[in-house]
């Protein structure tokens, strides 16, 4: 999958595709209803499928740090648009210039000159342009004059309920992990690159592989029970996600205590998966309080692996 980050660097191989334009956030099973619509299309059209998505997401322009909580990072959506079998992305930055545009410009820069648009699928309330002033009719009157055409996505429901990244953000907020693999069609993971840290878990033995979140809010805060993957090896923890009010952190980090594990994994590639919710983040009166409530939540998540086992094998016998 080829990436292209904006309209700067569209060229003449670029020109002529089937495209959808989005947020994307969490790549659901909604968005990937629509993914199939435009790699169905591109396969009858003999064209390659593009994706439009913006960072930062308008709302994150719009409203900072108090726009919802994101469910993906940049690159987290990439690889998961990549895993879809999307031939490209393409990447604007949604700033002044790009909030500004009118809906003509839009139509003309983006849909026209820049990717010649051959079939452009948008939900039926999609607006663009400048105060949203562009419609579904006046990309179909646009479509008749310039020889695209253009559709309506599919709704996707699930539990008589329309799949969306608000409902995704609500399910994880509120714990319920077994509802959000049902929507995302997969487990809900954060992956990122294992960073230092500032060694306080190392110094009252809780050592953590760090991952730095990369948005202004994330919809889990809180510690819960997790598997973490990094190459082809698995491991059990309980991880903390949050600002970690004890040592007057500020932006979200997710800290993850490895079962047993005592190996490097500076620099890796780190996935995990989100399991069981055990308690809110909280500030603790210093670092010997803290220390104390680390080793609980440890028995507690220990405790919780070794019952799930024992459901899961009861289960199997069954």
């Amino acid at each position: 999958m080829e990436l292209i980050r904006g309209l700067h660097n569209l060229r003449d191989k670029h020109r002529g595709c089937v495209a959808t334009i989005g947020n994307f956030d969490g790549v659901h099973l909604g968005h990937q209803k629509v993914l199939e619509q435009v790699k169905c299309k591109a396969r009858l059209m003999g064209l390659p499928s593009v994706v439009i998505i913006f960072e930062p997401q308008p709302r994150e322009f719009f409203a900072g740090s108090d726009a919802p909580p994101r469910l993906t990072r940049f690159d987290e959506k990439v690889r998961l648009l990549r895993y879809q079998g999307i031939d490209r992305v393409l990447c604007l930055t949604f700033n002044a210039r790009l909030r500004s545009m009118s809906a003509q410009a839009f139509v003309d820069e983006l849909l026209l000159n820049g990717l010649n648009v051959r079939h452009f699928v948008v939900g039926d309330d999609f607006r663009f342009g400048c105060d949203r002033m562009g419609d579904y009719a006046m990309l179909e009157a646009a479509g008749q004059a310039h020889g695209f055409s253009v559709e309506h996505t599919h709704t996707y429901l699930i539990d008589d309920q329309r799949v969306s990244s608000t409902r995704v953000r609500e399910t994880l907020m509120r714990g319920d992990f077994e509802l959000s693999r049902k929507l995302l069609g997969r487990p809900y993971c954060v992956t990122g690159r294992v960073q230092h840290g500032n060694k306080i878990g190392r110094q009252i033995g809780v050592p953590t592989a760090n991952v730095r979140m990369h948005r202004f809010r994330c919809p889990l805060q809180g510690v819960y029970t997790v598997r973490a993957r990094f190459a082809d090896q698995q491991v059990c923890g309980v991880s903390n996600v949050g600002v970690r009010p004890t040592v007057n952190g500020r932006l979200p980090v997710l800290e993850v205590h490895l079962f047993d594990w005592h190996e490097e994994i500076y620099g890796k590639l780190m996935q995990v998966e989100f399991l069981h919710f055990l308690r809110p983040e909280k500030r603790f009166d210093g670092l010997d309080a803290l220390k104390t409530q680390l080793f609980t939540d440890i028995e507690t998540a220990r405790r919780w692996f070794t019952d799930a086992s024992g459901l899961h094998s009861r289960a199997e016998v069954n």
